[in-house]
Formats: structure tokens, C-alpha cells, sequence
């Protein structure tokens, strides 16, 4: 059983451990070569909204991938002005309870504020060694040259080189947050590529998966086609998904 390190009230973890999927699951889904659009097609089929395009949640490192189970985070304004929190010494973030409760291919999911950092240089640090895959910030993030080096992936709203540490309050560990719109329960699958952003309900994952393998072999056998110089208007005849 995981131990808290106290980087927030006990009260505000609402889980100490997220359900597991089998790890045999996640590694098909990284097998998707078109992993966010096979996702969302398969989503669209099913019924699940939980797509969060690249225009609203950016990545910073181009042609990369990931999948893993969300850990969430919930980050709120903190009250007064940053000038006096600060002279209070004490930061109200407490990111890194999640880290410390994370297993290695896990996601940090924080729904943020925009403008503020929501994680820094030394935050994403402690993601990368806690063997954290990445991190979904619906917010701003600092020091984007230290989650490059590191080669942490992170999307979110854009980079700012304002601190959060006198400006927001860390609520809530492993409850539901908001990202793009999109409700995100701990544990929860978290899928993401250069185009978006894919989050999949914990109970639907492998109803989605099967659908996007489908989809994903129907796309297999249309591009085999198209090598092979098939006729186009036999190309547009054919039913491949």
C-alpha cells in the first residue's frame, strides 16, 4: 500500500491506488500506428466523447506517443495575492503526491490554470524519474527546455514562465477532472500523439481497443491497395472499415 508524503491533507487523495488494466491491454494499443484518429473513430462508433484535439492541447515533442493510466490531478486559484503568498514561504502544490502515488507508464493528469505553471522543470524531473510516461496539463506548464532534455512528453495549453507556487492550490489527487471538456477518472486510459488527445472511460477500454484494431486493419488493407495501384474507382467502391 502506497504511503502519502504529505504534499496535501490526506482528505483531498481520493484513492491510494487507481484500478490496474493488464498490461498485455496498453501494449496493444500502442501497436495503433494511427493511434489518436483510430481512437476517435472507433470512440465516434461506440458513443464515448473524449477526444481533446492538438489545437487546444499542444505537444511538446513532435512524433511522439503514449499510453498509459491516468493519475489525475486538480489544481485551483489560491487565495490572496502571489506577492504576499509568497512571503509566506509556503507553496500550496502538491503535484508531486501524485508521482508519489504513480506506477511507472502511468499519466499525470492535471486539469490547471492557463498563464500559471501547473508543473515546473524540477516537477516534470520528479514525473521522469517516478517513471511517469508523460503528462496532460489543461493549463500552462514552465521550463519546456528541461521536459525536452528529459524527453517528457507533456501536452497542454502552452508554456509560461509565470510560477504556480504563490498562485494555485492543489485540491484534489486521483478524483475526476476536466480536460479539454472531457471528464478523466483516475485510472482511466490516457492515449496521445502529435494530433491529440484520446481519454477512454476505465470500464469501456477494451470495447474501444477492439474497435480501433478493426478500424486499424481496415486501414492496413486500404493502403495495401493503394501501393498495389488499385483503381481509384475501385478504391471508392470498396468498404474497408
Amino acid at each position: 500500500m502506497k504511503k502519502l508524503i504529505g504534499k496535501v491533507p490526506p482528505e483531498a487523495v481520493k484513492f491510494l491506488e487507481i484500478p490496474r488494466l493488464p498490461a498485455s491491454l496498453i501494449e496493444r494499443f500502442k501497436k495503433l500506428e494511427d493511434l489518436s484518429g483510430d481512437l476517435s473513430d472507433a470512440m465516434d462508433l461506440i458513443g464515448i466523447e473524449g477526444v481533446v484535439p492538438a489545437s487546444v492541447l499542444k505537444p511538446n515533442l513532435i512524433a511522439t506517443k503514449m499510453v498509459g493510466q491516468a493519475v489525475t490531478v486538480r489544481n485551483v486559484e489560491r487565495v490572496g495575492t502571489p506577492h504576499l503568498n509568497a512571503l509566506t514561504g509556503k507553496g500550496t502544490m502538491g503535484e508531486h503526491e501524485a508521482y508519489n502515488l504513480s506506477e511507472p507508464g502511468d499519466v499525470i493528469v492535471i486539469e490547471g490554470l492557463v498563464g500559471v505553471s501547473n508543473m515546473g522543470g524540477q516537477s516534470a524531473t520528479l514525473a521522469h524519474r517516478s517513471g511517469c510516461a508523460g503528462a496532460i496539463i489543461d493549463g500552462s506548464y514552465r521550463d519546456p527546455d528541461v521536459s525536452r532534455t528529459h524527453g517528457f512528453p507533456i501536452w497542454a495549453q502552452g508554456a509560461t514562465p509565470i510560477t504556480g507556487k504563490w498562485r494555485l492550490q492543489t485540491c484534489e489527487i486521483n478524483g475526476t477532472v476536466r480536460i479539454g471538456g472531457v471528464a478523466v477518472r483516475a485510472g482511466d486510459l490516457v492515449a496521445a500523439d502529435e494530433a491529440g488527445v484520446v481519454f477512454i472511460p476505465f470500464d469501456r477500454v477494451k470495447e474501444v481497443l477492439e474497435a480501433a484494431e478493426k478500424i486499424h486493419q481496415g486501414d492496413l488493407r486500404q493502403k495495401k491497395d493503394i501501393d498495389a495501384g488499385v483503381d481509384l474507382a475501385v478504391l471508392a467502391q470498396t468498404k474497408y472499415k
